[in-house]
């Protein structure tokens, strides 16, 4: 099972336990009690010794939650604008449970065998509101065709999450992820998804924010972290007709009152946030 995948769930825990919460998820609890006792991670800020000063916990999971609620805003104005969701590297994702989404819309959410097969464990019982598949993939392989095969419809609007997922793909997959995405979306498609500016930096995988986790969880995310030159995807996606605008975490955290202090200078604040749409076709 995916330790990464964990943290986020247990961040989203946090965030759901806070009085002033960005987000509400009630499973992502029941995901971090069922992994134990082979890891063993906070629900409660109030079980982090430093509390929000702790740099995984605090600032990391202050990130996960604006960052969870920004990209549910995202799908829930898409959702009324597209037929299909394809959220790729889905993790223990619930937005397919807990957004009021459309009943006739179709989700696909792709991600490792391990980590869907924990998932439907945990979830057994619980409706998705929209129709909805798991399907297994690996992103850096050819999960474009896992997708089609499974009834994903190309000529039809979809919208794209790729979340929390390319910092961990070589330069040329998230290429080949982009083009994919491209090559699959129809006219009036849309993406989410975030980018690290200068993730090549050997100080941005060493930085405190990422090996802290290896304390937390056993699990270096930032050594996780493909350390190549990356792809400037939205000028990419520009050149091919997309149109593109990214914004900074900081501006979130002004927009949502909650987040991650936009005076603190770390990774954070090389992070861009980037939405995509795909222009319908004009006479």
């Amino acid at each position: 099972m995916s330790a990464t995948a964990l943290m986020i769930a247990a961040a989203r825990a946090i965030e759901t336990n806070r009085p002033d919460g960005l987000v509400h998820d009630e499973w992502a609890e029941r995901f971090v009690r069922a992994a134990e006792p082979d890891l063993r991670l906070p629900t409660r800020i109030e079980d982090v010794e430093l509390g929000d000063a702790d740099p995984v916990w605090g600032r990391g999971g202050a990130y996960s939650g604006l960052r969870t609620r920004a990209f549910d805003d995202f799908l829930l104005a898409a959702s009324s604008r597209v037929d299909q969701i394809a959220l790729l590297g889905s993790g223990l994702d619930t937005r397919a449970w807990r957004l009021d989404l459309p009943v006739d819309l179709q989700f696909f959410e792709l991600d490792r065998a391990d980590v869907l097969g924990f998932k439907r464990r945990v979830l057994a019982g619980a409706a998705p509101r929209p129709r909805h598949e798991f399907l297994v993939a690996d992103l850096a392989e050819d999960w474009a065709k896992v997708l089609t095969d499974a009834g994903f419809d190309p000529a039809q609007p979809t919208a794209w999450l790729v979340e929390g997922v390319l910092p961990y793909l070589s330069g040329a997959a998230e290429a080949r992820l982009m083009a994919h995405i491209h090559r699959l979306s129809a006219p009036g498609s849309e993406l989410g998804y975030e980018i690290v500016l200068g993730q090549e930096a050997e100080s941005l995988r060493t930085h405190d924010l990422y090996t802290a986790t290896g304390t937390s969880t056993g699990t270096d995310i930032g050594a996780l972290f493909d350390d190549g030159t990356r792809p400037d995807s939205a000028a990419n996606l520009r050149a091919a007709g997309w149109t593109v605008t990214s914004a900074p975490v900081a501006d979130f955290t002004t927009r949502y009152g909650r987040g991650p202090d936009p005076a603190v200078v770390d990774p954070i604040t090389q992070i861009r946030w980037v939405i995509g749409s795909k222009p319908l076709r004009t006479a």
